[in-house]
This record gives structure tokens, sequence and C-alpha cells, in this order.
């Protein structure tokens, strides 16, 4: 979906198909097929953006096969779907049924995520609308916080420096420029955006910037506009944004929120959770380790890195971090210059919610989808946004 903004630019908006587990070629494919067309056909619109996730396998088969790219493109084609921006963050394995710490392997400390994320850039330059010379890429914020050291980070920095020389060598080649967001998670070495402005201004290449996705920013409790405006100081550019709810409990004291708190405690993804005291920020890795007696403070409100349906909060005593999206995208494109013209819908745990509250089918999934952009979409207009046929 397309929005001219009042300054003349244009804002893409897509949802992120890692919601729909596919590590192959033809699981791709599929995907497109099953849920990403109908997602448009319940919006009654003649092109729909998807922030495509390609997994290890599925990348490989495109950048060794040209045939097999100008395939994809004339399917996206087909089906009436646009891609912009990849989510280059899962590298494999991540419909499996336990993922947790998986995710963050391999990080920018293997030269095989270097490897990983040139070939996505390559495919992206290739899938990009012949009207669109910029894609954006949502990468892993460097590794999980441990192990990792001085050496570590020192690694990191010259991998993501290798990137930068390929992404300007591809931009020369193609005519398109593409860019590589770190995305700040609540657990790993770049947990908020403030810990993203270090490394990145050590990198310093404009092509290396930020996702902001606005759960983790609610879960680490940041400021949207204090965060945006420090890496504006800093001059670190947010490549996009990824929108996206977390679970929120005002009062985890209560024996009634820590009973509905812990149907989201589920074995497949981590949930990642945090609470603000006077001496800063506490958390655990995972909701039920916080759920456990004494391990996490419970005098303030708890927030848990579990990524909610924008559009259907959870049920009381339990509410979704919404709001802190709804200041995020004000401050990135209700002004009058945007800071991002990318924006994702993220909610991959729709299988994760408990029982009663998953899609009985591909229906209702593609039905909740549709459901998750129609509100991004209102959002963007309230904002002065112009829908774009």
């Amino acid at each position: 979906m397309r929005f001219r903004h009042p300054d003349g630019s244009t804002v893409h908006l897509a949802y992120c198909t890692n919601v729909h587990p596919a590590e192959t070629l033809d699981g791709v494919l599929a995907q497109l097929r099953d849920h990403c067309e109908p997602v448009r056909r319940r919006l009654g619109r003649d092109r729909i953006g998807i922030g495509l996730w390609l997994a290890k396998g599925a990348a490989h088969a495109l950048v060794t096969d040209p045939a097999a790219l100008r395939g994809l493109r004339t399917e996206l084609d087909r089906r009436g779907l646009e891609v912009v921006t990849l989510n280059g963050f899962p590298y494999e394995g991540f419909g499996a049924e336990q993922v947790k710490y998986r995710v963050y392997k391999p990080d920018w400390t293997d030269p095989e995520r270097l490897t990983h994320t040139t070939d996505l850039a390559r495919l992206l330059a290739a899938l990009l609308p012949d009207d669109v010379t910029e894609g954006t890429i949502s990468t892993l914020p460097l590794a999980w916080r441990t192990p990792f050291d001085a050496a570590r980070a020192e690694t990191s920095r010259t991998a993501l420096a290798a990137l930068a020389g390929r992404l300007d060598a591809l931009a020369e080649l193609t005519g398109r420029s593409i860019r590589i967001g770190l995305e700040p998670e609540p657990g790993c070495t770049v947990e908020t955006t403030a810990d993203a402005i270090g490394p990145l201004t050590a990198v310093g290449h404009d092509r290396i910037g930020v996702c902001v996705d606005t759960c983790h920013l609610a879960t680490s409790f940041e400021d949207p506009g204090a965060a945006l405006d420090a890496l504006a100081a800093a001059g670190i550019p947010v490549v996009k944004s990824q929108l996206s709810a977390a679970l929120h409990a005002e009062h985890p004291r209560l024996p009634e929120v820590r009973e509905a708190l812990a149907a989201f405690d589920e074995p497949r993804f981590l949930h990642q959770t945090r609470t603000l005291t006077a001496a800063g920020l506490r958390g655990t890795d995972d909701l039920g380790e916080a759920l456990t007696a004494h391990a996490l403070p419970d005098a303030a409100p708890w927030r848990a890195h579990f990524h909610v349906p924008l559009h259907a909060a959870p049920a009381a005593p339990l509410t979704s971090t919404l709001p802190v999206l709804q200041d995020t995208l004000a401050r990135l494109v209700g002004t009058p210059v945007p800071l991002t013209r990318h924006l994702e819908v993220e909610t991959y745990t729709w299988q994760a919610l408990p029982p009663e509250l998953r899609p009985r089918g591909r229906p209702q999934l593609a039905e909740g989808i549709a459901a998750e952009l129609a509100l991004a979409r209102d959002l963007l207009t309230d904002l002065g946004l112009k829908e774009l046929p």
C-alpha cells in the first residue's frame, strides 16, 4: 500500500510474511498464493506491499538461479504484490516448534550473516518495482548479549562496514539504493535505540541505520520522541519501522493479571519481559521466568515482547502498547518531512496466541492481517497522508 506524504514523497506500508512459515522457494510461492493475495483481496486493493522474509534456503535458490528470481518477480506482479522491504532478521527455522534463542544465529560475528544479508540486498534490488529505487532490509541488532565482548563487537562492526561497501557497489551497478536497519530488541547487545548509536556511529555510513520496531521500543519503555530525537542528533537514519504492539500488564502483582499473562507464556518464541523501576530497567529473558516468584519486581507495569494483533488488544486485565505505536508513527511520518518511508506491520505470533485467540484457518488469518493493515492505513490517513491507488 502506498501513501502520499504532504511533502510529496511516497510512504510504503507492507505486512511481513514471517507470519507464514516457509523455508524454501516453493514455500514462498505458496505463501503468495495462499496468504498474501487473499489479504489483498480482503482489502479490496489492486496492489499491496509485503515485507518478504526469505530464509537461507529460499534466498540461496534465488541467488543461484536467475530464472527463479525472474519467476518470483513475475508471480509478485501477477498477484498484485510488491516488495520494497525484506525482513532479514530470522535466518532459518522461524517456523520451528521452538525458536527461542536460535533466532539470533548466525549473528554479525559470523561471516554467514554478512553473506546472507549481501544476498538479500542483491535480491531486493532485483525485486523492487520499476518505479522504486530504494529498498530496505531489517536485521538483528548485532547479537544476543552473551557472549559478546570487545573483540566480537569489533568483528561485527567490521562486517557492517564491509556490507556498506557492498551496498555502495550494488547501487552503482543497479541504480537501486538498499539500506540496512539494525533492529534493537530486548536481550540483545543492542537492546534499545540508544544502544545502537555507538556501533552505528563507528560504522559511519548512511546505508546502515536503525529499524524501529514499536513493540521492542515499548517493551524497553523507551519514549518515542526522545528515542527518535537522539537518533536524529547522532545522524543515524531510521531505515524502516516495524509496526507492532507489545503485551502490557498494568498491575502484575494481582493474581488475576498473572493468570492472564501465563496464557501468553508459550514454548515457541522468547517473550522478554521488562519493568521500569526507580533503579532503571529490569527484565527477564522470557515471560515464564518473570512469572516465577520474585524473579521480577511487580510494583510497576510489565511489558512483554509478544507481538499482539494491532486491531485486537488482549482482554482485560491486559492490554497492548498500541498508544506507543501511534506516538512513534506520528513522530516518524506525521511531520513536515518523514523520518522513514518504509513501514511494515509485523505480527508474527498469530499461531502463538492463547488457543482461543488463534486463527482457525487461512481465511481467519487473512481477515486478521487485513484488519491490522486497515488500522495502520487509518492511522496514516489521520496523520494527513493520502492513500494512493
